[in-house]
């Protein structure tokens, strides 16, 4: 990793980076958003209002960003589905079905301590995967967010993040079956924790 990378909060863009962050976010999260719609620049579309920018952190390489990453808190939520936007882009009945799978990933109010933040929606490109540019941002946020505990998730069936979380020291602490398992890809959705104390020496 060669090249130079910026990383910054969506917020300290000096412009409107919303269709770049959901551009990101549709080709990272492409296998699980194709229920919708196969169209990427649709499901870019219909996620450009869906970020929340004080809560979106970003890889820039060349001046494109090609990595997002959420850092939620018992306050605010790093993405808002939007019935509207999700009905406006994918119709009603996908959109409707849409908005009711994904609101209740991500508009619910997370009951974690004021000392804690949760990890959500990190993605790369495709184009640049493979080259540590999710895990620096991760360790970025980690090392600028005032929190004294990461938590995230990962599915049981994405191993290759499963071993990249375990390396940088988060712990796992949980697993939940999930409903429909065959429909979604996956069995468990495993919870990691990460905290300030565990690293000090």
């Amino acid at each position: 990793m060669n090249e130079y990378i910026i990383f910054r909060r969506m917020a300290d863009h000096d412009h409107d980076v919303r269709s770049d962050v959901a551009k990101v976010f549709a080709d990272a999260y492409y296998k699980e958003l194709q229920f919708f719609s196969k169209d990427k620049g649709k499901l870019k579309n219909a996620f450009r209002h869906a970020f929340c920018p004080q809560a979106i952190f970003t890889a820039e390489m060349s001046g494109e960003i090609v990595s997002i990453l959420g850092c939620s808190n018992n306050k605010t939520r790093a993405m808002h589905i939007d019935e509207n936007e999700m009905k406006k882009h994918f119709g009603f009945i996908t959109g409707y079905l849409a908005y009711n799978l994904l609101q209740k990933e991500f508009n619910t109010v997370l009951t974690l301590p004021d000392n804690t933040g949760y990890i959500e929606c990190a993605g790369t490109i495709e184009r640049v995967r493979g080259r540590g540019i999710g895990s620096a941002l991760l360790n970025y946020v980690i090392q600028n967010q005032p929190y004294q505990e990461f938590i995230l998730e990962v599915t049981d069936t994405n191993h290759v993040a499963y071993g990249i979380y375990k390396k940088m020291g988060f712990i796992e602490f949980k697993r939940k079956s999930e409903n429909f398992s065959k429909i979604k890809g996956f069995n468990q959705r495993i919870y990691m924790r990460w905290s300030r104390q565990s690293v000090r020496v």
